[in-house]
Protein backbone atom coordinates (compact mmCIF):
# COMPACT_ATOMS: atom_id res chain seq x y z
CA UNK A 1 0.00 0.00 0.00
CA UNK A 2 1.10 3.26 -0.68
CA UNK A 3 1.30 6.45 1.43
CA UNK A 4 0.65 10.05 0.42
CA UNK A 5 1.07 13.15 2.59
CA UNK A 6 -2.32 15.15 2.72
CA UNK A 7 -1.31 18.76 4.24
CA UNK A 8 -4.49 20.93 4.76
CA UNK A 9 -5.22 23.96 2.38
CA UNK A 10 -5.38 26.27 5.11
CA UNK A 11 -1.20 25.77 5.83
CA UNK A 12 1.73 28.56 4.29
CA UNK A 13 2.26 27.38 0.72
CA UNK A 14 6.32 27.50 2.89
CA UNK A 15 4.67 24.83 4.71
CA UNK A 16 3.16 22.76 1.86
CA UNK A 17 5.95 22.58 0.10
CA UNK A 18 8.15 21.71 2.80
CA UNK A 19 5.91 18.73 3.17
CA UNK A 20 5.72 17.89 -0.27
CA UNK A 21 9.52 17.78 -0.63
CA UNK A 22 9.60 15.39 2.95
CA UNK A 23 7.31 12.93 1.41
CA UNK A 24 9.67 12.47 -1.75
CA UNK A 25 12.75 12.42 0.38
CA UNK A 26 11.23 9.81 2.44
CA UNK A 27 9.58 7.86 -0.19
CA UNK A 28 6.04 8.62 0.14
CA UNK A 29 4.11 8.18 -3.15
CA UNK A 30 2.45 11.26 -3.60
CA UNK A 31 0.68 14.45 -2.30
CA UNK A 32 -3.11 15.21 -1.83
CA UNK A 33 -4.90 18.43 -1.46
CA UNK A 34 -8.40 19.78 -1.11
CA UNK A 35 -10.14 22.01 -3.54
CA UNK A 36 -12.40 24.13 -1.44
CA UNK A 37 -11.99 28.00 -1.09
CA UNK A 38 -12.55 28.56 2.69
CA UNK A 39 -12.87 26.46 5.97
CA UNK A 40 -15.58 24.24 6.79
CA UNK A 41 -17.42 25.54 9.90
CA UNK A 42 -19.96 24.48 12.16
CA UNK A 43 -22.93 26.74 11.29
CA UNK A 44 -21.77 27.28 7.76
CA UNK A 45 -21.19 30.31 8.04
CA UNK A 46 -17.47 31.81 5.96
CA UNK A 47 -14.37 31.32 7.08
CA UNK A 48 -11.90 34.02 7.09
CA UNK A 49 -9.08 31.59 7.38
CA UNK A 50 -6.25 31.59 4.44
CA UNK A 51 -6.64 29.11 1.97
CA UNK A 52 -4.85 28.09 -0.95
CA UNK A 53 -6.40 27.34 -4.55
CA UNK A 54 -5.54 23.88 -5.02
CA UNK A 55 -4.76 23.52 -9.05
CA UNK A 56 -2.88 26.21 -8.54
CA UNK A 57 -0.21 24.85 -5.69
CA UNK A 58 -0.35 21.41 -7.27
CA UNK A 59 0.89 23.09 -10.53
CA UNK A 60 3.55 24.47 -8.81
CA UNK A 61 4.68 21.19 -6.66
CA UNK A 62 4.62 19.57 -10.10
CA UNK A 63 7.17 22.10 -10.98
CA UNK A 64 9.30 22.09 -7.97
CA UNK A 65 9.49 18.74 -6.31
CA UNK A 66 9.90 15.98 -9.22
CA UNK A 67 8.25 12.56 -8.39
CA UNK A 68 5.64 13.04 -6.04
CA UNK A 69 1.32 11.75 -7.88
CA UNK A 70 -0.42 14.84 -7.29
CA UNK A 71 -4.06 14.47 -6.30
CA UNK A 72 -6.83 17.38 -5.95
CA UNK A 73 -9.34 16.11 -3.00
CA UNK A 74 -11.48 16.57 -4.38
CA UNK A 75 -12.42 19.00 -7.32
CA UNK A 76 -16.26 20.02 -7.12
CA UNK A 77 -18.17 19.67 -10.28
CA UNK A 78 -20.84 22.00 -8.69
CA UNK A 79 -17.85 25.27 -8.95
CA UNK A 80 -16.01 24.08 -12.03
CA UNK A 81 -17.46 23.26 -15.69
CA UNK A 82 -16.44 20.01 -16.90
CA UNK A 83 -14.14 21.02 -19.62
CA UNK A 84 -12.20 23.72 -17.67
CA UNK A 85 -11.28 21.20 -14.98
CA UNK A 86 -10.17 18.48 -17.81
CA UNK A 87 -8.25 21.25 -19.41
CA UNK A 88 -6.64 22.16 -16.32
CA UNK A 89 -5.84 18.53 -15.03
CA UNK A 90 -4.77 17.96 -18.88
CA UNK A 91 -1.94 20.99 -19.14
CA UNK A 92 -0.54 19.81 -15.19
CA UNK A 93 0.08 15.90 -17.19
CA UNK A 94 2.30 17.95 -19.65
CA UNK A 95 4.34 19.58 -17.02
CA UNK A 96 4.15 16.64 -14.88
CA UNK A 97 3.86 13.87 -17.06
CA UNK A 98 1.95 10.59 -15.66
CA UNK A 99 1.82 11.97 -11.85
CA UNK A 100 -1.62 14.03 -12.16
CA UNK A 101 -4.71 12.57 -10.40
CA UNK A 102 -8.08 14.21 -11.45
CA UNK A 103 -10.22 14.08 -8.38
CA UNK A 104 -13.50 15.01 -8.27
CA UNK A 105 -16.77 14.93 -6.29
CA UNK A 106 -20.49 16.05 -6.60
CA UNK A 107 -20.22 19.29 -4.18
CA UNK A 108 -21.42 19.55 -1.07
CA UNK A 109 -19.55 22.22 1.24
CA UNK A 110 -22.34 24.97 2.19
CA UNK A 111 -20.46 27.99 3.47
CA UNK A 112 -18.42 28.36 0.13
CA UNK A 113 -21.56 28.02 -2.26
CA UNK A 114 -23.29 30.69 -0.52
CA UNK A 115 -20.36 33.05 -0.08
CA UNK A 116 -19.15 32.91 -3.59
CA UNK A 117 -22.57 32.54 -5.10
CA UNK A 118 -21.76 28.75 -6.67
CA UNK A 119 -25.36 26.67 -6.96
CA UNK A 120 -25.86 23.93 -4.60
CA UNK A 121 -28.93 21.99 -5.84
CA UNK A 122 -30.82 19.53 -3.67
CA UNK A 123 -28.74 15.65 -3.54
CA UNK A 124 -30.53 14.18 -6.46
CA UNK A 125 -30.17 16.51 -8.68
CA UNK A 126 -26.33 17.25 -7.89
CA UNK A 127 -25.10 13.76 -8.24
CA UNK A 128 -27.42 14.01 -11.82
CA UNK A 129 -25.28 17.06 -12.87
CA UNK A 130 -22.40 15.00 -12.13
CA UNK A 131 -22.92 12.21 -13.78
CA UNK A 132 -22.99 14.02 -17.04
CA UNK A 133 -20.14 16.23 -15.87
CA UNK A 134 -17.98 12.95 -15.40
CA UNK A 135 -19.01 11.19 -18.98
CA UNK A 136 -17.61 14.82 -20.25
CA UNK A 137 -14.68 14.32 -18.40
CA UNK A 138 -14.21 10.81 -19.72
CA UNK A 139 -15.29 11.70 -23.27
CA UNK A 140 -12.43 14.60 -23.52
CA UNK A 141 -9.95 12.49 -21.97
CA UNK A 142 -10.73 8.83 -23.68
CA UNK A 143 -12.34 9.68 -26.62
CA UNK A 144 -11.10 11.56 -30.03
CA UNK A 145 -13.67 13.88 -30.02
CA UNK A 146 -17.01 14.25 -27.41
CA UNK A 147 -20.47 15.09 -27.61
CA UNK A 148 -22.50 14.94 -24.58
CA UNK A 149 -26.31 16.17 -24.96
CA UNK A 150 -27.02 17.14 -21.53
CA UNK A 151 -29.36 18.63 -19.21
CA UNK A 152 -26.47 20.60 -18.07
CA UNK A 153 -23.41 20.26 -20.49
CA UNK A 154 -23.59 19.87 -24.09
CA UNK A 155 -20.66 19.03 -26.35
CA UNK A 156 -20.82 19.14 -29.87
CA UNK A 157 -17.95 17.09 -31.61
CA UNK A 158 -15.54 18.46 -29.45
CA UNK A 159 -11.91 18.45 -29.70
CA UNK A 160 -9.65 17.79 -27.13
CA UNK A 161 -5.61 18.10 -27.40
CA UNK A 162 -2.71 16.92 -26.09
CA UNK A 163 -4.29 14.20 -24.21
CA UNK A 164 -2.72 12.48 -21.20
CA UNK A 165 -1.31 8.90 -22.16
CA UNK A 166 -2.88 7.97 -18.71
CA UNK A 167 -5.03 10.58 -16.19
CA UNK A 168 -6.51 8.65 -13.48
CA UNK A 169 -9.74 10.14 -12.49
CA UNK A 170 -10.68 9.50 -8.80
CA UNK A 171 -14.37 9.74 -7.42
CA UNK A 172 -14.77 10.27 -3.54
CA UNK A 173 -18.10 8.86 -2.40
CA UNK A 174 -19.68 6.47 -0.17
CA UNK A 175 -23.28 6.67 -1.42
CA UNK A 176 -24.59 3.99 -3.46
CA UNK A 177 -25.89 6.03 -6.66
CA UNK A 178 -22.39 7.77 -6.39
CA UNK A 179 -20.68 4.46 -6.33
CA UNK A 180 -22.49 3.34 -9.47
CA UNK A 181 -21.41 6.51 -11.52
CA UNK A 182 -17.59 5.58 -9.80
CA UNK A 183 -17.84 2.41 -11.05
CA UNK A 184 -19.04 3.25 -14.87
CA UNK A 185 -16.46 6.26 -15.39
CA UNK A 186 -13.61 6.62 -12.96
CA UNK A 187 -10.01 4.85 -12.39
CA UNK A 188 -9.84 5.28 -8.48
CA UNK A 189 -13.04 4.95 -5.75
CA UNK A 190 -11.96 6.42 -2.66
CA UNK A 191 -13.58 6.93 0.56
CA UNK A 192 -12.70 7.56 4.31
CA UNK A 193 -13.15 5.48 7.10
CA UNK A 194 -12.05 3.92 9.92
CA UNK A 195 -11.16 0.12 9.78
CA UNK A 196 -15.06 -0.89 10.20
CA UNK A 197 -16.73 1.67 8.12
CA UNK A 198 -14.30 0.78 5.00
CA UNK A 199 -15.29 -2.80 5.24
CA UNK A 200 -18.82 -1.50 5.36
CA UNK A 201 -18.27 0.38 2.37
CA UNK A 202 -15.89 -1.89 0.35
CA UNK A 203 -19.37 -4.26 0.12
CA UNK A 204 -20.86 -1.48 -1.23
CA UNK A 205 -18.37 -0.40 -3.76
CA UNK A 206 -18.23 -4.39 -4.79
CA UNK A 207 -22.24 -4.56 -4.98
CA UNK A 208 -22.02 -1.51 -7.64
CA UNK A 209 -19.44 -2.84 -9.56
CA UNK A 210 -21.60 -6.06 -10.19
CA UNK A 211 -24.38 -3.78 -10.44
CA UNK A 212 -22.31 -1.71 -13.04
CA UNK A 213 -20.83 -4.79 -14.57
CA UNK A 214 -17.10 -3.23 -13.48
CA UNK A 215 -14.47 -6.03 -12.77
CA UNK A 216 -13.29 -4.27 -9.20
CA UNK A 217 -9.62 -5.37 -9.90
CA UNK A 218 -9.89 -3.04 -12.84
CA UNK A 219 -10.48 0.20 -10.45
CA UNK A 220 -7.92 1.05 -7.64
CA UNK A 221 -9.19 2.51 -3.93
CA UNK A 222 -8.02 5.04 -1.58
CA UNK A 223 -8.52 5.77 1.64
CA UNK A 224 -8.16 8.59 4.78
CA UNK A 225 -8.95 8.36 8.26
CA UNK A 226 -7.69 11.21 10.82
CA UNK A 227 -4.59 9.93 12.72
CA UNK A 228 -4.04 10.53 16.55
CA UNK A 229 -0.71 9.00 17.47
CA UNK A 230 0.15 8.87 21.27
CA UNK A 231 1.60 6.33 23.89
CA UNK A 232 -0.32 7.23 26.83
CA UNK A 233 -3.37 5.23 28.19
CA UNK A 234 -5.01 8.49 29.66
CA UNK A 235 -4.89 10.26 26.30
CA UNK A 236 -5.86 7.34 24.18
CA UNK A 237 -8.83 6.85 25.76
CA UNK A 238 -10.44 10.22 25.82
CA UNK A 239 -9.06 10.95 22.18
CA UNK A 240 -11.16 7.73 21.35
CA UNK A 241 -14.10 9.71 22.85
CA UNK A 242 -13.28 12.81 21.30
CA UNK A 243 -12.10 11.82 17.58
CA UNK A 244 -14.80 11.67 14.81
CA UNK A 245 -16.21 8.13 14.92
CA UNK A 246 -15.71 6.16 12.24
CA UNK A 247 -13.02 8.51 10.50
CA UNK A 248 -9.97 8.38 13.50
CA UNK A 249 -7.47 5.73 13.59
CA UNK A 250 -6.37 6.46 17.52
CA UNK A 251 -3.12 4.51 18.96
CA UNK A 252 0.80 4.06 19.87
CA UNK A 253 2.45 3.11 16.67
CA UNK A 254 2.14 -0.96 17.25
CA UNK A 255 -1.90 0.18 17.07
CA UNK A 256 -1.77 2.00 14.02
CA UNK A 257 0.78 -0.64 12.42
CA UNK A 258 -2.38 -3.24 13.23
CA UNK A 259 -4.96 -0.87 12.09
CA UNK A 260 -3.38 0.21 8.49
CA UNK A 261 -2.64 -3.65 7.84
CA UNK A 262 -6.38 -3.98 7.99
CA UNK A 263 -6.61 -1.34 5.27
CA UNK A 264 -3.89 -3.60 2.64
CA UNK A 265 -6.09 -6.66 3.44
CA UNK A 266 -9.18 -4.53 2.63
CA UNK A 267 -7.04 -4.13 -1.31
CA UNK A 268 -6.50 -0.38 -0.76
CA UNK A 269 -3.87 0.54 -2.53
CA UNK A 270 -3.10 4.27 -1.12
CA UNK A 271 -3.66 5.91 2.35
CA UNK A 272 -3.48 9.43 2.99
CA UNK A 273 -2.13 10.80 6.32
CA UNK A 274 -3.90 14.17 6.96
CA UNK A 275 -1.88 17.09 8.92
CA UNK A 276 -5.02 18.10 10.44
CA UNK A 277 -4.27 15.79 13.24
CA UNK A 278 -0.74 15.80 13.63
CA UNK A 279 0.26 19.28 15.64
CA UNK A 280 -1.04 22.97 16.43
CA UNK A 281 2.73 24.54 14.83
CA UNK A 282 4.81 23.43 11.51
CA UNK A 283 7.06 21.97 13.70
CA UNK A 284 4.65 19.71 15.70
CA UNK A 285 3.55 18.16 12.33
CA UNK A 286 7.34 17.10 11.42
CA UNK A 287 7.97 15.72 14.33
CA UNK A 288 4.81 13.31 14.01
CA UNK A 289 5.48 12.89 10.51
CA UNK A 290 8.93 11.61 11.15
CA UNK A 291 7.92 9.50 13.89
CA UNK A 292 5.12 8.21 12.01
CA UNK A 293 6.98 7.29 8.97
CA UNK A 294 10.15 5.49 11.65
CA UNK A 295 7.45 3.59 13.67
CA UNK A 296 4.65 3.68 11.58
CA UNK A 297 4.94 3.45 8.04
CA UNK A 298 8.14 1.69 7.72
CA UNK A 299 6.33 -1.75 8.45
CA UNK A 300 4.65 -0.75 4.83
CA UNK A 301 7.33 0.58 2.48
Amino acid sequence: MDFSVWPSFDRSWDEVLSTARWAEEHGLAGLWFADHYMSQTPDDSASDAPTLECWTALTAIAALVPRLRLTSMVSPLTIHHPVVLAKRVATLDQIAPGRAVLGIGAGWQVNEHTAYGFELPAPGERVSRFAEGIEVIHQLLHEPRGSVAGRWYQLVDAPFAPKPAHLPILVGTGSPRMMRITARFADVWNTWGDPTQLRERNEMWLAACAAEGRDPATVKRSAQAMIFLTDNDATRDKLRAKAPAGRSLVGGPNELVDMLATYVEAGVDEFALLDATLGGTPEARRDVLERLHAEVLSAFI
